[in-house]
């Protein structure tokens, strides 16, 4: 069945005609998470899907490289590659995890939307230098951290540019045709994944799967094992680790429960 370009609704003085339409400057997916007592299924929360995804992501990826950088060679320098709604969340995640971050550079296809994040972030944390580069590759061969937040569809991080020792945090692609990083990232880092899901839907992951640059038993472990301790981690500081999250529902869930309990421990204190 295909749904109509039109949806006329008979009114009194005539119809009413619903179509299709592009809303400049909203989002076309609106997202809600419900949380429901196991016990009684009783409604508690109703939680703003996008904004949680936001803060869900990017504490994701700050918790990786909080257990990836190097404890003997503290992590100085960050860099944000995109400067979407994501970015902001992913400087904030990253300052408040590793707090011997002192500089940022930002760099986004887009120069007025990198010049904002750049002016935000200056606002926001007086104390860390924030700058504006023009290339990806001036970033990654300057930054400890490396994190990527875009929807490119062609490599946008040259492994070969990495310093010894830097991490490499991959967020935007979730699909086959997207990639944020070469195979030479992949061939020179070790691999950690948020979820096995990320095998199927990473472009960086299943091309360099496909091509033979990397093998499953070749991925370190996920997020959850690494959290536990049950797969190590870096095991030198010259080591260059990356980690490719894809998101899950799961994660959603459980950073809803953690905002209703944080907001009814505020509201009963």
């Amino acid at each position: 069945m295909v749904r109509p370009p039109l949806a006329p609704l008979p009114r009194p003085q005539g119809r009413h005609l619903l179509l299709p339409a592009n809303s400049p400057h909203r989002p076309s997916i609106h997202a809600t998470v419900s949380l429901f007592s196991s016990a009684s299924g009783v409604p508690l929360a109703s939680v703003d899907g996008s904004a949680l995804t936001l803060l869900r992501t990017a504490v994701v990826s700050a918790l990786a490289a909080s257990l990836l950088v190097s404890p003997s060679r503290p992590p100085s320098t960050l860099a944000l590659a995109g400067a979407g709604a994501l970015a902001p969340y992913l400087a904030e995640a990253h300052l408040s995890a590793l707090p011997s971050l002192s500089r940022i550079l930002v760099w986004n296809r887009t120069k007025a939307k990198s010049a904002a994040l750049v002016a935000k972030l200056r606002d926001a944390h007086p104390g860390v230098t924030v700058e504006e580069v023009d290339g990806m590759d001036e970033a990654v061969s300057a930054a400890d951290i490396v994190s990527c937040a875009t929807g490119s569809q062609e490599p946008i991080v040259r492994g070969e540019l990495l310093r010894p020792g830097a991490h490499l945090d991959l967020v935007g692609s979730f699909t086959p045709a997207m990639r944020e990083c070469d195979d030479e990232a992949l061939r020179r880092g070790r691999v950690f994944i948020d979820f096995e899901a990320a095998l199927e839907e990473a472009g960086e992951l299943v091309g360099a799967l496909q091509r033979g640059v990397l093998r499953r038993e070749d991925v370190a472990g996920t997020l959850a094992e690494l959290a536990a301790g049950t797969v190590a981690g870096r095991r030198s500081d010259d080591e260059i680790t990356v980690f490719k999250s894809v998101g899950t529902a799961v994660v959603d869930l459980l950073a809803a429960q953690l905002a209703y309990e944080n907001y009814t421990a505020t509201k009963n204190a």
